[in-house]
């Protein structure tokens, strides 16, 4: 009961997506029958000690920190849910640490490489599949949005004249995030060869299908993927790679953290922070190539 009104809770107060309720669901049930099988104990009765097993048994399982650190997260919403609602007097996840997980450096493709793809007449013709896709890489380029973001773009988001796109966030947060004039111009022509298509379907959705449906994720995926495969070595080639290679090039040209930040939707400053490290690792490169005492 309790499991069932705190998804509640975070499906119509804090507007968490399907997929996020169904992983807290599922972190939620794996931690009740730890705390059944183990002390035969409900949530309420779980007190600090029990909480630091729980993390001891998911190492034991060979669960990676990052996941870990995940599933306490949700374990500390859920408590201090139980907490506000009167259920317990103290949140006993407050105290209880997730293991350290190794950072890794964003990965992101060279601005020339991208400009190389997105440049080049040989890859991408007049036809609608083809412009679609270019448009497609444009935009997750050109604005960093995310893959479910750009699924969920519509027509009618596009400002041609102020040359913005309005994008719809996690939490279903809406952010006004500029595009340059050229792409802006390249929007417009697509959408006029778009509703030139004979389509079964009338999507109002930005980007469809060769037959008009809307998309879905992995079919963005495999397209992105097999675009970045021409000009990247990298082992991850996913949309995800694209909002790392625009906040890597604006950070690069100077741009402030904050308005990085803003860009992309993030809720913290802690989450822009980690390209700053990219931006670290290219000046050593500089160095180590240019200087006559590196």
């Amino acid at each position: 009961m309790l499991k069932a009104r705190f998804i509640q809770y975070i499906s119509e107060q804090k507007k968490y997506s399907a997929h996020t309720q169904t992983a807290y669901a599922q972190d939620l049930l794996q931690f009740e029958d730890f705390i059944t099988e183990r002390y035969e104990l409900s949530f309420e009765g779980v007190q600090h000690l029990h909480a630091r097993e729980y993390i001891v048994y998911l190492m034991d399982q060979g669960i990676g920190a990052s996941s870990i650190g995940r599933k306490l997260s949700t374990l500390r919403s859920f408590y201090k849910y139980l907490q506000r609602q009167g259920q317990i007097s103290r949140n006993p996840m407050l105290l209880v640490k997730a293991p350290k997980v190794a950072k890794k450096l964003p990965v992101f493709v060279d601005d020339h490489k991208m400009d190389e793809l997105l440049d080049s007449t040989v890859l991408f013709d007049d036809s609608f599949p083809s412009v679609r896709d270019k448009m497609m890489m444009e935009l997750f380029f050109g604005t960093g949005m995310r893959l479910s973001e750009l699924i969920g773009l519509q027509e009618s988001d596009f400002s041609f004249y102020e040359h913005t796109v309005k994008v719809l966030g996690k939490g279903n947060k809406e952010r006004i995030v500029p595009i340059s004039p050229q792409l802006s111009a390249q929007l417009e022509a697509f959408l006029e060869l778009k509703r030139l298509q004979q389509f079964e379907t009338k999507a109002t959705a930005l980007f469809v299908t060769d037959k008009g449906e809307a998309l879905y994720p992995k079919y963005v995926y495999n397209k992105v993927k097999h675009y970045l495969a021409l000009v990247s070595t990298q082992d991850k080639r996913s949309p995800h790679v694209l909002r790392h290679s625009y906040a890597t090039s604006l950070l690069n040209r100077g741009a402030d953290l904050n308005a990085i930040k803003e860009l992309l939707g993030h809720a913290s400053l802690a989450a822009t922070q980690v390209y700053t490290h990219n931006s670290i690792e290219r000046l050593k490169s500089i160095y180590k190539q240019a200087h006559p005492k590196a």
